[in-house]
């Protein structure tokens, strides 16, 4: 296939990390599912950016910076999460995804 083994200290020890290639990836990790991501689909799913106001991983300029360049369909603000919202602030997270999720749900029919 085409996955790889690193041996970072020397070709007589032990590896030290393995690469799992796109071929051996689509074989054996994901092989029951569709490639779903083409020219014609893509930018037809609706996406939301949830801005973390604490985050100090990826701060608020880059945050900002990241929406203005690939805009989504909303932006929602969290307040007083950190870089791991699904942790520091799991029900403000799901709240508003939830309820977006279910409006796409019955606008598109998918929900009957």
């Amino acid at each position: 296939m085409d996955s790889q083994f690193r041996y970072d200290r020397g070709p007589n020890n032990s590896a030290t990390s393995f690469l799992v290639g796109p071929k051996a990836m689509a074989s054996k990790f994901y092989q029951l599912s569709p490639p779903e991501l083409t020219k014609e689909k893509y930018g037809s799913v609706p996406r939301v950016f949830i801005v973390a106001d604490q985050d100090h991983a990826i701060v608020l300029d880059v945050q900002y910076f990241m929406i203005k360049n690939n805009p989504p369909n909303e932006v929602k603000v969290i307040n007083g999460c950190d870089h791991v919202i699904m942790l520091s602030k799991p029900v403000e997270l799901f709240l508003p995804l939830g309820g977006y999720c279910w409006e796409i749900l019955i606008k598109t029919g998918t929900c009957n």
